[in-house]
């Protein structure tokens, strides 16, 4: 059986939305969990395919489980270490984050080699340096990491970051928590997510400082208790309905965001001429009255313009009058969106890594392919604004991230529905 997602587009979206707990901080929360010697129970869990794989793994390790509603309780007390199948692992970037817990846990880890969507090189380089820092020895043997501490376990480090890595950066956290002496990781990832994976840490006992700066401070602690967390809103999720409710909103209200966390993309509507009104932890989207100016967009690590938003974007500039580009210092080869929405109708083109869009085109349905999940969304906002029918393949990749992205569309008046199709007719 195949998926399929159609969009028949044109119609207007109007009512409320409510965005879900983030997934990139859930996928690390979720393998931080196992350093506690009792229960720890996540609220405001999304239900995406990443959250479900990670679930299997923690099984397979006889670590139990709980999933209701939004909220997940992970008990470790009878967790054993066993090497991780690389099934689970190729299909789930965010699986390395049991690299720095494993290590810490049981002084030793087997790991398959991260999947996830593939947007050119992402080396996890940074990771195993500061492994190596703290005293670890890694060995990559067909394809798994081999981690082990000597004796005398983890020993407190200053790991400098080469680049600024959010993987990185949680991973080498995990790993110091109960590493002897302090610990200072430098040039560390500012992003709300690394705050999100210190409080989970701070609550379990550990003695995290400076997350969100580029500085961060750990003194090791020779134990971890279970708590209560709740996850934070996912700032991609949330930009990404923005997105669509400036493509297509009469008028939207997008609740549970932490409206700092976007203020580089919501800049950048602003100056297109998307009318907002801003709340505490909500943003209401108006249609505008005029066309859509464009703009220019750099992505940048945080606070700036988040290269998972850079996707989702593009078919919101197809829209606006004049010509816009889009530069992605994170991930240059994150171009892979760029053909599909031709085929939609689109003027845009790639020249060195440089995207180039002709805005005031009109879109029309086709049949595409999602190559990845924010290549997905970003299919979901030009099927929207189409005219006609559109058919959306690698819906796997979409529901990687999105939860429950039919029935909130459709609750704001979309047309969208999911079709299961027989490979065998």
């Amino acid at each position: 059986m195949t998926q399929k997602l159609i969009i028949n587009g044109g119609n207007d979206l109007s009512g409320e939305v409510t965005i879900s707990g983030a997934k990139n901080s859930t996928v690390a929360l979720i393998p931080a969990s196992i350093l506690a010697d009792s229960p720890v129970t996540l609220e405001g869990v999304p239900n995406i395919a990443d959250v479900h794989s990670l679930i299997e793994i923690l099984n397979d390790m006889n670590v139990k489980t709980h999933f209701e509603g939004t909220t997940l309780t992970i008990d470790p007390t009878e967790m054993i270490s066993i090497p991780m199948p690389t099934g689970k692992i190729k299909s789930l970037r965010a699986s390395y984050y049991f690299m720095g817990a494993l290590l810490t846990k049981f002084g030793q880890g087997v790991v398959g080699l991260p999947g996830g969507c593939f947007l050119g090189p992402r080396p996890i380089d940074q990771h195993l340096k500061g492994f190596r820092a703290l005293g670890a020895t890694v060995e990559n043997e067909m394809g798994a990491m081999y981690l082990t501490t000597g004796e005398e376990g983890l020993q407190a480090a200053r790991v400098y970051c080469d680049v600024v890595s959010i993987g990185a950066t949680i991973n080498v956290m995990l790993a110091a928590v109960k590493a002897k002496g302090r610990t200072i990781i430098e040039n560390a990832a500012r992003e709300p997510e690394i705050i999100d994976v210190a409080t989970l840490l701070n609550n379990m006992g550990a003695k995290v400082r400076g997350a969100g700066t580029d500085v961060i401070r750990i003194d090791g602690v020779e134990e971890m208790h279970g708590c209560r967390h709740t996850v934070i809103p996912d700032r991609i999720e949330a930009g990404t309905y923005l997105i669509m409710a400036a493509a297509k909103g009469k008028d939207v209200i997008i609740r549970n965001v932490i409206v700092e966390h976007l203020e580089s993309m919501i800049a950048k509507m602003e100056e297109m001429g998307v009318p907002l009104e801003i709340g505490e932890d909500y943003v209401r989207i108006t249609k505008p009255e005029g066309h859509l100016k464009g703009v220019s967009i750099k992505t940048l690590p945080y606070p700036g313009f988040a290269t998972d938003l850079q996707q989702p974007f593009t078919p919101l500039l197809m829209m606006a009058q004049g010509e816009s580009m889009i530069v992605d210092t994170i991930y240059p080869k994150r171009v892979k969106h760029i053909p599909e929405l031709n085929r939609m109708g689109a003027k845009s083109r790639v020249e060195s890594d440089v995207i180039l869009i002709e805005g005031g085109t009109r879109l029309e349905g086709a049949e595409v392919v999602a190559s990845d999940l924010r290549a997905g969304a970003c299919l979901v906002v030009a099927g929207l604004i189409s005219e006609g029918q559109t058919e959306i393949g690698g819906v796997d990749k979409i529901l990687r991230g999105y939860d429950h992205i039919v029935e909130k569309l459709t609750a704001l008046g979309a047309d969208i529905y999911m079709e299961e199709r027989d490979d065998s007719e």
